[in-house]
């Protein structure tokens, strides 16, 4: 099985100090009152907590901050063949004002996530962060960073002032392109800082409405990348898109579709299907799943977009609370998906090798 969304943190974002250059660590040791931090979702207050109750570190921290007791819950008991870390907080770096400085956090937590991380277990497979603010920078970025062995993507946030087909961020896509890397999407950011509210109506009252409204932003980006010809040009171009489910995929696609028939003549680069185009350079992870009133109906979604099979790829998003547990999520597959959902699709755009689990925990050794 490999997890495609883990979130792996930080206690604090002063834990990156080490990494960041030296003029942001004296920024961010003074401002304000008891030093820098990062734009947070209390906006939105989740009744039962963010995260798993269970997932606190024994000697205390950030759910996730811990790798010692992510082994304990997630890579050894599931047998998780690896695991994408798709970070945390770092995903409010787009929100920030000072492109600069965002750049900056960027980069330490890149850093960090190659020094702290990925030496701990070769299961693990990193994520790269760039800061959406200055594209050519996030380019620099992905140049810099991006060949290192461990990492296997590109991350951006849902959050975004704008769609992402649009040019301004094509320079990412480049970079990206240039250095073998796919691009993910990551719900994060959303009403926070610079960026515009969450939902098409503004600010939702209740966590319930900010959290069920998420797929927006994600809807509103794969239409964006489809209309602005991105995978025209950039034909060896893959997007995957977290923590957003997709049982909203087939109707909007089928909406793309008749309106592109009706108006292409606006978007003559884009030169056949959006749903072609979209089953071709797009993926989506399995969580959230969608839980209807039976396995039937579950069923029946799954049918209703072809080549869904070999779009879909399994996230457990731990340690949230909303986790999904592979073998629950393997059951509600069709059987002749399962291999492909909990392990192939990903294997193939993030380009890993097949290893034997039991062969991999023994490389690492036993958990003190």
């Amino acid at each position: 099985m490999i997890d495609c969304d883990v979130h792996q943190n930080f206690n604090h974002v002063s834990d990156l100090l080490p990494w960041i250059d030296p003029a942001y660590r004296d920024y961010m040791l003074h401002a304000g009152f008891g030093g820098f931090d990062l734009p947070n979702y209390l906006t939105w207050i989740q009744p039962h907590g963010f995260t798993r109750g269970d997932s606190v570190p024994p000697d205390g921290g950030v759910p996730g901050s811990d790798y010692k007791t992510m082994r304990k819950q997630l890579l050894d008991p599931l047998d998780v063949e690896y695991a994408i870390l798709t970070g945390e907080d770092i995903l409010s770096i787009s929100s920030l004002p000072n492109p600069q400085l965002a750049a900056a956090l960027a980069t330490a937590y890149n850093r960090w996530l190659i020094d702290e991380w990925l030496p701990r277990d070769s299961r693990l497979k990193g994520s790269l962060v760039v800061a959406t603010q200055d594209a050519e920078r996030a380019a620099e970025e992905i140049r810099a960073f991006g060949h290192h062995p461990g990492v296997v993507q590109v991350l951006l946030p849902c959050a975004a002032t704008t769609g992402y087909g649009h040019p301004q961020y094509h320079p990412i896509y480049e970079a990206a392109v240039e250095v073998g890397l796919p691009v993910a999407m990551h719900v994060g950011g959303e009403g926070l800082g610079i960026n515009p509210p969450p939902t098409s109506t503004g600010y939702p009252s209740y966590y319930i409405e900010w959290h069920v409204l998420l797929i927006q932003c994600a809807m509103s980006h794969v239409v964006s990348f489809v209309c602005h010809g991105v995978f025209e040009k950039y034909p060896e171009f893959r997007v995957a898109v977290i923590e957003v489910g997709f049982t909203w995929l087939p109707t909007l696609l089928w909406r793309l579709d008749t309106d592109w028939r009706a108006l292409r003549s606006e978007v003559p680069w884009v030169k056949r299907l959006p749903s072609e185009t979209v089953r071709e350079h797009m993926r989506f992870t399995s969580q959230p799943l969608d839980e209807p009133d039976s396995r039937g109906k579950l069923k029946r979604a799954f049918e209703l977009f072809d080549g869904l099979e070999d779009m879909l790829m399994f996230a457990t998003d731990y340690p949230h609370w909303d986790f999904d547990r592979p073998d629950l999520v393997s059951l509600r597959l069709p059987g002749s998906w399962r291999e492909k959902v909990m392990s192939e699709n990903a294997r193939s755009l993030y380009g890993l090798a097949a290893r034997p689990v039991a062969a991999m925990a023994a490389k690492e050794g036993p958990v003190a």
